[in-house]
Order: C-alpha cells, then structure tokens, then sequence
C-alpha cells in the first residue's frame, strides 16, 4: 500500500479529486492518500500559501497528486507550481496528448500520440529579472545550464527508448539565441549519441508550431525549454480537445507531483460541473510511474468506454451529466 500526498486545491479542485479517488476505492488501487492543501484556500484559512505540513508530506511520501491550484494574484506571491518544481528540482514537465475516440477535435481523425518534455526550472522562468526604473527597461534573463539542459534532453530521449517511441524532436530558438539556444542543441546532440536508435531532428520553435498545425502526426516526442515548452504544452492539448482531458506531470530524480493541468474555475466549483478526466489521466499516469500498471490500464479504459457514450459526460464533453453521473459511469465501466 503506497502512501501519496494529496493536494485538492481551489475551486473545482475538490471535486475532480473526490472522483479520482472514488474511482481508485472502487478499482481496489492499493495506495492510501494523506491529504494536504494550498492555494488560495489555505491562505485565506491558515495566513500560508503552502503549508509545512504539505512540504513534509511530500518529502516523505515523494509522490503526489494535485488538483489546480490558485496562487493569488497582485500580492506579490510566487506561482505555488513554480515554488514547488524548482525546491525539488522536478525538472521534468511531462504532457502527453493523444487523440481519443469519444473527445472532440479538429484533429479527431489523425492518430495523434505525442508527449511533450518541457525544462521545467530554468529558462525564462527561472525568476531572474531586473528593472531599471530610470530608464524604463526590464530585463529577463533566460537562463539555461549545461546540467539542466542534458537532464531534460536525456529524459526525453530515455523516455523513447523505454516506451518503444522512434522519434525526438528538439524544439529551439538557437538560430536568435545564440548562447542559450545553442546550449539545447548541444544536450539534446549529446543525448542523440546516446540513443542511436531514436531518430532526432531539430526544429526552430515558429516552424514547430506552424508545423504542429499542419500535421501533428509526425510528431513522438518533443523536447524543448521552459517557455516554449509551457506554449506547446497547451498547444498539443488544444490538438486533442484541450486542457480538461489531458494529463501532466512534474517528475525529478527522487519526486514526482502528478496534476491536472487546467485552471481551478471557480465560476462553475460546487454545482457539479467539472469534468474530472484530467486530474484522472494525471492519476493514471501516477500509477504507471510507481508500477501499477494493470491498475492503470483498467481504469484507462473504464474511461475510454465512458468517454464514447455522450450521455454519461459532463457537458464539456458534449453531454449533460454532473461530475459524480460521469465518475460512477467509469466505476459501472471498471472490468468491462
């Protein structure tokens, strides 16, 4: 019995992981949740955006699930994701997008199945700015390490060649950023040599995008910084119906913080709304990460038999039922 830390949240938060682990009580996982908040809801009740008692529960159990979080603004707090990935150095974004019978898209009939590697620490967001009042100019420094580029480079290229993937495509700017794109390049050529047998190419970030439009297909796995990568990331998702139906993942050497990648709209949180699938697929991707894989798969397709019957999905999807309605169809699902 694996003990993980669980993060609800804000707003709709609670509710897609109430269905999260009723699925998981139904499907018998065997792992046991120890529940910890933040956000904006911990704030406003305890005066801590993110408490101690959730850093020493993710220091002793090294894996979590998390639900969106609000970090609040204008008061000068960080992005509580930010914090967290660079305290444990989770410098893996991790965001597969895969098209799936039963979910909308324009892209619905392509066969899409990618999975994005994102540097998750350094880059643009590694918090480095200045502004010089005076003159009226800010400064943002991107910052990218020879380290930090080859562990993520690695990681993608390790990941291919675990999971059976043929392709790595490095998604850069080095043809502008001399210096720090050409630190990317660098890695991800290293990485290459290492894995001769993953096929890799290398594309400049405005043909990726332009290319990612045209024809997703070609795309395996991407590969890029941190910046881009948070661009791509929703970009990919948008391919496959966007944001409440994919997964995404925080991984680093000795952690990994599993979570739903979308916001925590408030507007719709209590009336039975939200569409659980993300967070769900987060939960999922949890289960392989720690070996639970016949779990994982029976579960998954509980979902996907859900998923392609219209009147069990909650309206995002097309259809008209409430969160628990579409949580107790995957658990009827289970075994099928």
């Amino acid at each position: 019995m694996q003990l993980i830390t669980l993060i609800p949240g804000d707003g709709i938060g609670p509710e897609i992981t109430q269905a999260v682990t009723d699925i998981f009580a139904a499907a018998q996982v065997p792992v046991q949740w120890e529940e910890q908040n933040a956000g904006q809801t911990t704030f406003d009740q305890s005066g801590e955006l993110i408490p101690q008692a959730l850093l020493t529960s993710l220091e002793k159990n090294r894996v979590a699930l998390k639900g969106p979080i609000t970090t609040p603004v204008g008061k000068g707090f960080r992005s509580i994701n930010v914090t967290l990935r660079q305290k444990y150095n989770l410098y893996q974004n991790v965001r597969p997008a895969k098209t799936t019978q039963g979910i909308a898209s324009r892209y619905a009939d392509s066969g899409i199945d990618l999975v994005l590697f994102r540097e998750n620490t350094e880059g643009l967001y590694a918090g480095l700015e200045v502004f010089d009042e005076h003159n009226g100019i800010a400064d943002s420094i991107a910052r990218n390490t020879v380290a930090g580029a080859r562990q993520i480079c690695r990681a993608a290229f390790a990941y291919a060649a675990k999971h059976g993937r043929k392709k790595v495509t490095l998604a850069h700017k080095a043809n502008i950023l001399k210096v720090a794109g050409k630190v990317m390049l660098d890695a991800a050529q290293e990485a290459a040599r290492e894995f001769p047998q993953i096929q890799y190419e290398e594309k400049i970030i405005d043909n990726m995008c332009m290319q990612l439009v045209i024809r997703p297909e070609q795309f395996d796995v991407i590969v890029t910084t941190n910046l881009f990568g948070d661009i791509l990331s929703d970009l990919c998702a948008g391919l496959v119906g966007g944001l409440g139906v994919v997964a995404g993942a925080n991984i680093g050497d000795d952690m990994a913080i599993f979570e739903a990648v979308h916001g925590s709209a408030p507007d719709i949180a209590g009336q039975g709304k939200a569409n659980p699938t993300a967070l769900l697929r987060s939960a999922l991707m949890m289960l392989y990460h720690i070996g639970e894989h016949e779990q994982a798969n029976k579960i998954e397709k509980a979902l996907e038999l859900t998923l392609q019957d219209k009147s069990k999905c909650t309206g995002d999807l097309g259809g008209q039922a409430s969160t628990s309605e579409f949580t107790q169809a995957i658990i009827d699902n289970l075994g099928k």
